[in-house]
């Protein structure tokens, strides 16, 4: 009987000990205290993410050392694979992410639309107006797209500043090129097909670009970092429209991989969130919600995962304020809005892959 009491004992003590260290963050309304307590009550939040599990573990780990009652289970899929598991798990009616947080911004809009919950965040003031839509998905990073290329194997006055430089580059010398050229798959990768319908927006030439890129043949694939790698080994020279902070966490220990920011413009994707109306922890959801958008949790995705901050105010200089600085005006923010939904439409979306297929083929 002592033992039972005992052991009974250390289990209220480790809840309440969990429950006085989750204070309300500085700055937040008293009432918030609720979504604390109940967040704890739940003691878990399911997260559904394309950000690798690697990058997020910083993330991950100060969460739970902020909300110690609370765990998180995260999963770490492609975005294709995220889209379609969250559709199908919210049409039988089964457990699903209490969070969605996906690179794809336009599949996650689209989710967004028919099945995020409406929450207005504490630190939605803190945020770009163009990152918030209707108040229920929330843009949480600022990432330029980049090229990356073989430092060992393109000389340093061949390195292309722009799109139209890549093409101008490839197109003359397609032997050197032959296969060697890498990017996504925009038939597998939800990502690729949004960062590709956005250069066509932004780039008149785009599809003549394209054709030039492809003369020796491109190399497609789903994966971030099945391009870097292959980049990096010498097997592809160049990669177009790779996330900028995945390539830049490479380099850091990769002296073979080099990383350009074209001029023309540069595409800057941002993370996309909201909390499904149908979350379980829906109270531990709002918390996790809110610590990847507050300070604390932006400044450890700029500085420990390497992936810029939406914040103007996070030190260092990965943050919107340090990428303005260095990029200034080819800037060009990807809105967190209906446009991302338009080439959604059945239609358009054949249409557009048909053409990026004929271009492709040259």
């Amino acid at each position: 009987m002592n033992g039972k009491i005992a052991t009974l004992a250390a289990v209220l003590a480790t809840v309440f000990a969990g429950s006085a260290l989750a204070a309300v963050p500085a700055g937040y309304p008293a009432e918030y205290q609720k979504i604390v307590d109940a967040g704890t009550k739940e003691g878990k939040v399911v997260i559904y993410s394309t950000t690798d599990t690697k990058a997020a573990g910083p993330l991950i780990k100060g969460f739970e050392e902020q909300y110690p009652g609370i765990k998180v289970e995260y999963n770490d899929m492609n975005s294709t694979e995220l889209y379609n598991r969250y559709l199908s798990e919210q049409a039988s009616g089964g457990g699903s992410g209490d969070v969605v947080w996906s690179s794809s911004m336009d599949t996650a809009l689209k989710l967004a639309t028919d099945y995020a919950a409406e929450y207005v965040s504490p630190e939605k003031e803190k945020l770009p107006t163009w990152a918030v839509w209707q108040q229920k998905a929330y843009g949480t990073t600022y990432e330029p797209v980049v090229f990356i290329y073989n430092k060992r194997l393109i000389p340093a006055n061949e390195v292309p500043d722009s799109h139209s430089a890549l093409a101008k580059l490839i197109a003359a010398q397609s032997d050197k090129f032959k296969n060697k050229v890498t990017t996504y798959d925009i038939e597998k990768s939800g990502l690729g097909f949004m960062l590709a319908v956005q250069d066509s927006k932004s780039d008149k030439d785009y599809f003549a670009h394209l054709a030039d890129i492809a003369k020796g043949g491109l190399t497609v694939q789903s994966s971030t970092g099945t391009m870097m790698e292959r980049v990096s080994s010498g097997e592809n020279l160049i990669g177009y429209n790779i996330l900028g902070s995945y390539a830049e966490a490479r380099i850091k220990g990769d002296k073979s991989l080099g990383i350009a920011y074209p001029k023309d413009y540069v595409l800057v994707l941002s993370r996309v969130s909201f909390i499904s109306a149908e979350a379980e922890h829906s109270n531990a959801a709002k918390l996790w919600f809110d610590y990847v958008l507050s300070e604390k949790g932006q400044s450890i995705l700029a500085n420990q995962a390497d992936i810029p901050s939406l914040r103007q105010d996070i030190e260092g200089k990965n943050d919107i304020d340090g990428m303005t600085k260095l990029l200034g005006q080819a800037l060009k923010p990807i809105p967190v809005d209906e446009s991302l939904l338009e080439y959604l439409e059945p239609k358009k979306r054949l249409e557009f892959i048909k053409q990026w297929r004929e271009a492709a083929a040259k």
